[in-house]
């Protein structure tokens, strides 16, 4: 009997499970506004960008034509080539502002980025006097824009002798509260535990924090280069650089840029150089923010 039924179980065919498919809560016409809205509005967004570069390749008698046309009829690279012709022959080279703007942004933003970082971890992971109220200063500080705080930097700086350096520039960056906020309101969701296992095994503070704490904050951290890079590329730095050799590039291609109208495509060819890196910037860090973001799920 048992052989017998040992038989038909062997004899029964397989049958593959029934996976019922999720029905989308929408209709096909629904999909369809839905992809069209999305289309408009990145066309919306990518349309600055689309005009100026397009602008940037056009010839003078195209930018002033009325209607202006969105592309160029006869693109050409005259306006860059006549930019970077400009750009040699002023007193500082072309090569020296690039230098001052590169070096204010990479050790601005490295500076930033470890000093909101280690001020984030024992604000979020440690509890002594005055913590809370030192974060509600913080937050208070992102409230005041670089206006007001103006005229306070610059008598400090001032005392401090860092006037017409790139000190000047680079410390004030340190000090933005922006990353000090994202960065602790990110660590509060890192597991105490995960820390504390650290600890039992032996790591140190620093050790933790480098080895521990940063590979898992790297969507916040990423975030927040972001963030510097954009304000110090684009810092004009003309109230605290007097001397043109500390000027920085984006300083320099404005006042080519105000040159008038016989500058129009160069200033065309200014507005496409100087944003062509935090774009570039924005682009790769936002990859790697949302592929961080996908392969992390660490829950307390």
């Amino acid at each position: 009997m048992a052989k017998k039924q040992k038989k038909q179980i062997e004899e029964k065919p397989y049958r593959k499970p029934i996976i019922k498919k999720r029905k989308p809560n929408r209709s096909i016409a629904g999909d369809i506004f839905l992809y069209v809205f999305l289309v408009l509005v990145a066309f919306v967004m990518a349309f600055p960008i689309i005009y100026a570069v397009s602008s940037a390749l056009k010839p003078l008698d195209e930018l002033f034509k009325f209607p202006p046309r969105i592309f160029a009829q006869h693109p050409t690279m005259d306006n860059f080539s006549d930019l970077f012709v400009t750009m040699g022959k002023s007193w500082v080279t072309f090569s020296r502002y690039l230098f001052n703007t590169v070096f204010i942004t990479f050790v601005g933003t490295f500076g930033h980025l470890i000093i909101a970082s280690m001020g984030a971890f024992v604000l979020a992971k440690y509890e002594f006097p005055g913590n809370e109220a030192f974060f509600k200063l913080v937050t208070v500080a992102m409230m005041f824009t670089g206006y007001v705080t103006q005229i306070p930097n610059y008598l400090i700086l001032n005392k401090l002798g860092w006037i017409d350096t790139y000190w000047s520039i680079i410390i004030p960056a340190f000090a933005s509260p922006m990353g000090l906020f994202l960065m602790k309101q990110f660590m509060e969701g890192l597991p105490t535990s995960l820390i504390e296992a650290a600890k039992i095994d032996g790591a140190n503070e620093w050790r933790v924090f480098y080895q521990i704490v940063m590979p898992n904050v790297k969507p916040a951290w990423m975030t927040l280069i972001i963030f510097s890079v954009q304000a110090l590329w684009n810092n004009k730095a003309s109230t605290y650089i007097y001397s043109e050799e500390r000027k920085t590039l984006v300083y320099a291609l404005q006042q080519i840029q105000a040159g008038g109208i016989a500058r129009t495509g160069q200033g065309a060819a200014v507005l496409v150089v100087v944003m062509v890196v935090p774009i570039l910037i924005f682009v790769f860090s936002e990859s790697q923010i949302l592929e961080t973001m996908a392969s992390s799920g660490l829950k307390d």
